[in-house]
């Protein structure tokens, strides 16, 4: 339409053009003439792979005399005027043809003010696109593609698609020479060859094939496939002998279970279909729910970045709103006393939750161990039972792996350790080497059925629940023990400033931390990639085991030679926590070195914080004081009382 209104106008008026008018005439006839064949299809077979916004011509416009843009908008060579009118004058006879020349030159105007599409812009088109097409809205994508220029993906890579979701297994074929050209042009020099990209589509798509014909009790073409078209691959020939034993499957159902595939139909087709596009460039086909991944990441990123964030992180989006930023208050972080324990007489010097949260652990000088159970609900303790017999006073307890048995250690000038059975409170074990030695560390194996228990005047043993001594090593001071996941190395703090590792098995050893100053106490994380150590008069610092490196120091903590215990906690142990000589609990995001808690309460040193490694949201600290304070989220407080407890809850951003 543009195309003839163009040339109707530009013959009647003469043309907005400077002479000679007819090289103009020629020029817009050739113009229209290279339009109309791109619209008929012609010259597809040189297109290249690359996908962007589209031609007008492609879409069915045709080019005015100054060509076109790679969007497709119109392109002028006078100074955004529109052609084909001479100051809105019809200088031709008939005032139909004066109307016509006016309209069309008001339409070209209209199109080049259009913005042309940046990069970011048609990927985002396309995006949309996408997640508008698997929303089912397909009309509102072919308008939105049809208005922007854009393309949402190749018509050979729809086809493909199509004849995939469709099982047409023989058409599939045809359209992989095609796409291992697109493969080539986009990937060329970057990973794979594209060759062998195209023999590991070949291996999904056959083995889809193979798999189908199977379910639908066609043996003799799936062995056909099998052994025509599978094995001269050459790939994957492993997979190809797994393959040929499904042959031997006597039912469908019997095959998709030792296949571990849903079966013939769209969702084993649809999973194929991502498989297949992790290895086509996203210019040819778009990698699947591209924007609900991307939605996902940023998501992530904010909670990532965010200094309070405390809960399991939901991988769906429905959880979230995306049209406000991530933010979590730090009421909702546990620094506000939700409980303040008294029914200790003397120092606490250590505190530990049960592995399953439902317990807390509690030993004192004063000669007790007590046991406190943990509300489900309120989160509140109560006191569930008193161990007593201690002599020496408690300094260190370790649950075991089932929390089935808790073991209780004493100070330096102690040589006995208790083993205690917590459901029935009996004493299992009362252990003691030699009154000279001095156990005053201990960590159960992973199995249950075994610890090691150790002190600084040279002991290190590993014992049975009923305390036998299974191994020993000699001449080893130790000051706090770990047992890695695995079952046979025994991490060890000593006297020399350093952190080794034992092997009970093969009797080895090797150095894995060095520190300048005296080492006392550390604990691992979970996973057993990363170590806190409490370092006299250096503070907390964190250690990455596996690459022995020191990977930061945290501020704020005030440590000298006293024994204080800290821990990792909060979800996925983002948050790091340590006791202080200056009375207070300190709290760390894991990436930060600035404290983003400070928790006051305690009028003397606090020995040990422990985090509750089922609710996120609860934390205890054992104080000199002789009390236990439960940390937790702020209540529903009015403003006077919120004051309070920022006042208490001093926090500053890292």
């Amino acid at each position: 339409t543009l195309a003839s209104a163009s040339s109707s106008s530009d013959s009647d008026t003469g043309g907005a053009s400077p002479p000679p008018r007819k090289k103009h005439r020629a020029s817009a006839a050739e113009g229209a003439g290279d339009s109309s064949m791109q619209a008929n299809g012609a010259g597809q077979g040189q297109e290249s792979p690359e996908l962007s916004c589209l031609n007008s011509a492609q879409n069915g416009e045709s080019s005015s005399a100054g060509g076109t843009h790679s969007n497709g908008l119109l392109s002028s060579t006078d100074n955004g005027n529109s052609v084909g009118t001479s100051n809105g004058a019809s200088a031709g006879p008939g005032s139909g043809t004066s109307a016509a020349s006016t309209a069309s030159g008001s339409e070209v105007g209209s199109l080049k003010k259009k913005k042309r599409l940046s990069q970011a812009e048609e990927d985002v088109i396309r995006l949309i696109g996408q997640h508008l097409h698997g929303l089912g809205l397909n009309q509102t994508v072919d308008l939105l593609m049809q208005e922007s220029g854009c393309r949402l993906e190749h018509s050979s890579a729809t086809k493909f698609r199509n004849h995939v979701m469709e099982g047409e297994w023989d058409k599939v074929g045809l359209g992989l020479p095609w796409l291992h050209n697109s493969m080539h042009f986009d990937r060329q020099g970057i990973g794979d060859l594209p060759g062998d990209l195209l023999s590991r589509m070949k291996f999904l798509l056959l083995q889809q094939k193979y798999l189908e014909y199977l379910e639908d009790g066609k043996v003799l073409e799936a062995l056909q496939v099998l052994r025509g078209e599978l094995t001269p691959l050459k790939y994957n020939t492993d997979r190809i002998h797994v393959l040929s034993g499904y042959l031997m499957c006597s039912h469908a159902e019997d095959l998709k279970a030792k296949a571990e595939w849903e079966g013939k139909g769209t969702a084993s087709r649809c999973r194929l279909l991502d498989k297949l596009q992790t290895y086509l460039p996203p210019s040819v086909m778009l990698p699947p729910r591209r924007l609900q991944t991307l939605l996902r990441q940023a998501v992530e990123l904010q909670r990532d970045r965010c200094l309070y964030h405390n809960t399991k992180l939901d991988s769906s989006l429905d959880s979230v709103s995306l049209l406000l930023d991530h933010v979590c208050s730090r009421k909702q972080f546990p620094c506000y006393t939700q409980q303040i324990l008294t029914e200790h007489c003397n120092e606490v010097w250590f505190c530990k939750f049960s592995n399953d949260g439902t317990k807390l652990a509690t030993g004192s000088k004063d000669t007790t161990v007590i046991i406190w159970q943990v509300d489900p609900e309120s989160h509140q303790l109560k006191l569930l039972r008193t161990l007593e017999g201690h002599a020496y006073g408690v300094s260190y307890l370790a649950w075991s792996p089932d929390d089935t048995y808790l073991i209780a250690c004493g100070p330096d000038d102690c040589s006995e350790l208790w083993l205690w059975n917590v459901q029935t409170g009996e004493l299992r074990t009362k252990m003691s080497q030699s009154h000279e030695d001095s156990l005053t560390s201990v960590a159960w194996n992973p199995d249950g059925k075994r610890f090691v228990t150790g002190g600084q005047r040279g002991q290190f043993y590993q014992c049975d629940l009923d305390g036998n001594l299974l191994d020993s090593w000699e001449g080893v001071r130790v000051q706090c023990l770990w047992c890695l996941g695995d079952g046979r190395a025994v991490l060890a703090s000593d006297t020399h400033q350093r952190i080794r590792g034992y092997n009970f098995e093969d009797l080895t050893d090797r150095n894995i931390v060095q520190e300048d100053h005296p080492i006392m106490s550390f604990t691992v994380s979970k996973n057993g990639r990363l170590a806190l150590l409490n370092v006299a008069t250096q503070g907390v610092h964190l250690w990455d085991l596996q690459d022995r490196v020191l990977v930061r120091k945290y501020q704020g903590v005030t440590q000298g030679f006293y024994t204080i215990h800290s821990c990792f906690g909060g979800h996925n142990e983002d948050f790091i926590a340590s006791g202080s000589e200056d009375h207070k609990v300190y709290i760390w995001h894991r990436r930060g070195e600035l404290p983003i808690a400070e928790l006051t309460g305690h009028t003397r040193t606090v020995n040990c914080v422990s985090w509750n490694p089922a609710i996120p949201g609860l934390m205890a600290s054992a104080s000199d004081d002789g009390t236990v304070r439960v940390w937790g989220p702020a209540p529903f407080l009015d403003s006077q009382e919120a004051e309070a407890l920022n006042e208490n809850c001093s926090n500053m951003d890292s």
